[in-house]
């Protein structure tokens, strides 16, 4: 869904101060995407190139439990190919640009990039394409680039799913955006922002005691909202993406202060659109929101995403909104949407190179209130959320 779409018609607050900004984080946010983009085509072509010397181990490792080859089998198996060290040099490059280094051991892997090509892959009559995924919004991409195994260029069709097995060189985007997360709540924790990430835990009582755990007195019961329920529209994903990687941002004013609270939220499970998922998940902790209302917006992790900047970016933005607030209690919640509507079109589109990676809003969600098949303000998402309190264990 087009951030575009949405901020039509809903109001947004232009801050001057911010958009100079907002370009540079744009810029170079943009450059990162196609140099990433740029490596993983060269990847690609290597793995062409290389693809008789490693066809044994791809053909052993990637089954119907697992499609992909991550880059320590590479390093484990052939440790001295050209392949397995270049995959080495550009998954630390592609880390530090991403940003997060310090969270992640390694991203790239080597995917078959369907599940409905694992019939013909394992009978090994066809050889194998090697692809990667383009740079930018997928509604201009005109083709998918592949390689044969002479290392010649076919064109593919974005949307339709080739008849051949096709290799895609790409990062684990689960094990990118469990780390992503992290970096973002580390650089907003250094500007002042006591940013909370929300892991996925399936089982309400495993998330009771994760909460209790850290209670320094008496616990008191815990007010939150739970996820009950949630299905994607069918957004005509390119079928080399793969799964999605979704995860919400949290957006309100803190309770005590006049400043924004901004929470992250893993939601591992939406992988595909067309598909209703029942998480019985936390996803707002009402001690942290004022008023006793919160926004969520719903984000997909992107290739060209660096976390750093892009939490810098949320935490710049919400605050500026604020700060040209004089008394925040006098709009009350009615500033929420405007510190979420500011976040949405701040978002530079190099740091989510594809504009469908905004999927949706939801907008003044209040505590101690239901909302069953509630859809998102973009329409692209039906939601069911239901208040919890959570009382501490009995002895």
């Amino acid at each position: 869904m087009k951030k575009t779409m949405i901020l039509s018609v809903l109001s947004t607050l232009a801050l001057a101060g911010c958009q100079s900004e907002d370009a540079k984080v744009t810029d170079i946010s943009n450059a990162k995407a196609e140099d990433i983009s740029n490596t993983k085509r060269t990847l690609a072509l290597q793995l062409s190139e290389s693809y008789a010397n490693i066809e044994p181990m791809l053909r052993k490792d990637i089954t119907a439990e697992h499609i992909n080859v991550p880059l320590s089998s590479f390093a484990e198996q052939k440790p001295l190919s050209a392949f397995s060290q270049q995959l080495i040099q550009a998954d630390t490059q592609i880390r530090a640009w991403k940003g997060i280094s310090e969270y992640s051991d390694q991203l790239l892997e080597v995917r078959l990039a369907n599940e409905e090509m694992l019939g013909v892959w394992q009978e090994g009559t066809v050889d194998p394409l090697f692809a990667f995924e383009p740079t930018g919004d997928d509604e201009q991409w005109q083709y998918i680039e592949a390689y044969d195994v002479y290392g010649q260029v076919h064109q593919l069709d974005v949307y339709q799913l080739p008849d051949v097995p096709v290799l895609v060189v790409d990062s684990n985007s689960s094990a990118e955006l469990k780390a992503g997360l992290q970096a973002m709540q580390a650089e907003m924790s250094k500007l002042g922002q006591a940013t909370m990430v929300q892991p996925y835990m399936t089982d309400i009582a495993k998330a009771q005691k994760s909460l209790f755990s850290h209670a320094e007195s008496t616990p008191q019961p815990i007010q939150t909202t739970v996820l009950k329920k949630i299905r994607l529209a069918n957004d005509q994903e390119p079928w080399i993406s793969g799964k999605a990687e979704i995860y919400a941002i949290v957006t309100g004013v803190n309770p005590t202060r006049d400043e924004p609270t901004l929470d992250l939220v893993e939601l591992p499970y939406l992988d595909y659109d067309n598909t209703t998922y029942l998480p019985n998940q936390i996803i707002i902790h009402w001690s942290r929101y004022r008023w006793g209302a919160a926004d969520i917006v719903l984000m997909e992790q992107d290739d060209g995403t660096d976390y750093k900047q892009l939490a810098k970016l949320l935490v710049q933005v919400a605050e500026e909104v604020l700060k040209a607030i004089p008394d925040p209690e006098v709009q009350a919640y009615a500033i929420i949407p405007q510190i979420t509507n500011k976040i949405i079109d701040a978002i530079p589109d190099g740091a989510l190179t594809n504009d469908d990676d905004f999927i949706d809003v939801y907008y003044t969600l209040m505590q101690d209130t239901s909302y069953v098949d509630h859809p998102g303000a973009g329409v692209n998402t039906v939601a069911t959320f239901e208040p919890l309190t959570i009382n501490p264990t009995r002895p």
